[in-house]
């Protein structure tokens, strides 16, 4: 079960143009991603949509393509908008990545809440 909001680290933790995946609920795996672009962070589950328990990366933090442009899934080759979440190609063409809603915290805490699925959470 998901807990309500939860400390993922400190804003200066997550380096520009790159992506960390957290473990919130120490259950042995990262269950959470956020990418840092442009200076916002997004988060999503990490979780492809295309096969509902397959994790993203294919080793630790391993979630952007070799340019930073898109996120990928590197068991289906899919691929997603780091914006959107939506899968711009690949197997599940037009679905979507679950976001996570962030928070900032005063100070610079980056929060997600692990109950919501509504809409993504960007930081700015």
């Amino acid at each position: 079960m998901w807990r309500d909001w939860v400390r993922l680290c400190q804003v200066e933790e997550l380096a520009e143009g790159e992506a960390r995946g957290f473990d919130p609920l120490d259950e042995g795996q990262d269950s959470v991603f956020v990418v840092r672009r442009g200076g916002d962070l997004v988060a999503y589950r990490d979780i492809c949509p295309h096969y509902g328990s397959t994790a993203l990366p294919w080793r630790k933090d391993a979630y952007l393509d070799a340019g930073g442009k898109d996120i990928i899934c590197s068991a289906h080759g899919a691929r997603f908008a780091i914006d959107t979440g939506l899968c711009t190609a690949g197997p599940c063409l037009g679905e979507s990545l679950i976001p996570v809603p962030l928070q900032l915290s005063d100070e610079g805490e980056v929060l997600a809440d692990l109950n919501s699925n509504n809409s993504v959470g960007v930081v700015k």
